[in-house]
């Protein structure tokens, strides 16, 4: 890919082979022509990567799965669902990625670390994980148990933990890694009726701040994103459970819309490729303006 003799007057070893530096160099040789395709080529290129994903196999998770499979990389989808799972499977390979499916409760600290293990087992490598998988209970706090508060943590923010645990020495052997939470706007908002799931979605924006003040040092990033209202099976629920919801999410939205799956596609591939590699500890809301309305 790389020619030595067109870059033996380089600022840099290309030895590193830091596809920023070498973009750039090469930018700087080229007509002005080639330089956009340049860019996208190289700095949102995944190719030879391999993303694990927590839930993919519906929802944001199949959302973010499609953008990283389009962007070259190759998919891991973890889950407990295996009939969700190859259905997911099927659209991510027509997108023409490598696609897998491993079983994952996330709720089993060996099983996070088998899944990572297995998925490694069948890629060679492991460079990027979402911890996507989530789940709420909708109460009022008095009326929840310490099983339901339970469920709603371990789901959402312990397993973020086991399994970024789990990726961790993977990563380090390859040289870095990019970890993506999802989040929610509940970080920001409160909610009477999502008590441990803001809680959860509050952790796991400081999981991910803690992390990637803790992993800089092996180039590993790790980011959060803040979903807001979005169209997905979980939410679905909601607008039965939640009287009026439905009108009070477009009335606060500027996009006057909920957001799809797809509309994560491109923070996925930008927090999961070069272009981001000085971006860590973020928190990005995708949200269509939701968490800036007065």
């Amino acid at each position: 890919m790389f020619s030595n003799n067109r870059f033996a007057n380089a600022p840099f070893d290309l030895k590193v082979r830091d596809p920023l530096k070498i973009v750039f160099y090469r930018l700087s040789i080229q007509s002005p022509r080639d330089i956009e395709r340049e860019i996208a080529m190289t700095i949102f290129n995944l190719q030879e990567r391999v993303a694990f994903i927590t839930g993919g196999n519906g929802g944001i998770g199949l959302g973010m799965a499609k953008g990283l499979a389009a962007a070259g990389a190759s998919i891991v989808i973890a889950g407990r669902d295996k009939t969700k799972g190859q259905s997911a499977l099927s659209e991510l390979r027509l997108l023409g990625a490598q696609a897998e499916f491993v079983d994952l409760d996330v709720l089993k600290e060996a099983s996070c670390h088998q899944a990572v293990q297995d998925a490694v087992e069948r890629f060679g490598r492991l460079d990027i994980l979402v911890n996507n998988a989530g789940t709420t209970v909708r109460k009022q706090p008095e009326d929840l148990t310490a099983q339901d508060w339970h469920l709603v943590m371990d789901t959402n923010l312990t397993s973020a933990f086991l399994c970024s645990q789990a990726v961790y020495p993977h990563m380090v052997r390859a040289g870095g890694g990019k970890i993506i939470n999802i989040g929610s706007m509940m970080y920001v908002f409160a909610s009477s009726y999502a008590t441990p799931y803001a809680a959860s979605k509050g952790g796991i924006v400081q999981l991910a701040r803690s992390m990637a003040v803790a992993w800089a040092k092996d180039n590993i990033q790790v980011n959060a994103i803040l979903p807001g209202w979005v169209d997905t099976e979980l939410t679905r629920k909601a607008r039965v459970q939640v009287q009026g919801l439905h009108e009070k999410v477009l009335e606060r939205t500027p996009a006057q819309r909920w957001g799809d799956p797809n509309d994560f596609a491109g923070i996925a591939v930008f927090l999961a490729a070069p272009a981001s590699n000085f971006i860590t500890g973020a928190a990005i809301a995708v949200d269509g303006g939701y968490s800036v309305q007065a």
